[in-house]
C-alpha cells in the first residue's frame, strides 16, 4: 500500500493529466517526495514489499520512487513547456504516521513536537514551486525550504528510473 499510495498514485494520475498539461503549458507537476529518500535503497525484486516489509524502509523507497519518477517525467518532458519538480516538506507536525505501532508513535509524536513546522510552513515549498514566477521554466529539480538542492545519489540512476517508469507502465495498466 506504501508504494501504491506514495508511487503508483502519483505516476498514474500525472500520467493520466498529461495530454491537459501539455495542452495547458506552460503547466508543473510538484511531487511532494521527502528527505528521508536520502538513506533509501530502491529494491526491485521488493518493491512492493510482498517479501518483506519494514514501514520505515517501504517509506523511505517510496520517497526515492518519487523523486526518481520526477527526474525522468522531467527528462520525458523536455520538449514541452511543462516543468517537473520534486520537494522535501520538512518536518511537519501533522500527526503522520501516528497510526503505527506504540514506539514509533511516541518517536514520531515527539519529532513532530520537537523539530516539527507547522503545516502552514511545511506546504511553503509546495507552494512556492506551484506559482512563483522565479521558477518559471526550471524542470528536473529537488528542492528544500524553497531552494534546490541536491537528492541522494541513488535518485540520480537513469536506469532506475527508465526501469521503475516501465514497472510503473506494467502495475498501471498503462503499459502498450
Amino acid at each position: 500500500m506504501t508504494f501504491a499510495l506514495n508511487h503508483l498514485n502519483y505516476f498514474l494520475l500525472t500520467n493520466l493529466l498529461l495530454d491537459v498539461l501539455k495542452a495547458s503549458a506552460p503547466a508543473g507537476v510538484v511531487n511532494v517526495a521527502s528527505g528521508i529518500h536520502m538513506g533509501a535503497r530502491l529494491d526491485f525484486d521488493n518493491l512492493q514489499g510482498e517479501k518483506r516489509f519494514a514501514g520505515f524502509r517501504a517509506y523511505g523507497q517510496s520517497k526515492l520512487t518519487n523523486v526518481l519518477f520526477t527526474y525522468e517525467l522531467a527528462r520525458c518532458q523536455d520538449e514541452t513547456s511543462v516543468t517537473v519538480n520534486a520537494l522535501h516538506p520538512g518536518t511537519v507536525d501533522t500527526g503522520f504516521s501516528l497510526n503505527n505501532g506504540f514506539f514509533f508513535r511516541v518517536f514520531a509524536k515527539l519529532s513532530a513536537r520537537l523539530f516539527g513546522r507547522k503545516p502552514e510552513e511545511g506546504a511553503q515549498t509546495s507552494i512556492y514551486l506551484a506559482a512563483s514566477p522565479e521558477v518559471e521554466g526550471v524542470t528536473g529539480k529537488y528542492f528544500a525550504n524553497c531552494n534546490p538542492v541536491d537528492s541522494s545519489p541513488e535518485s540520480y540512476d537513469k536506469a532506475a528510473a527508465e526501469k521503475l517508469w516501465q514497472v510503473s507502465l506494467e502495475l498501471t495498466g498503462k503499459a502498450v
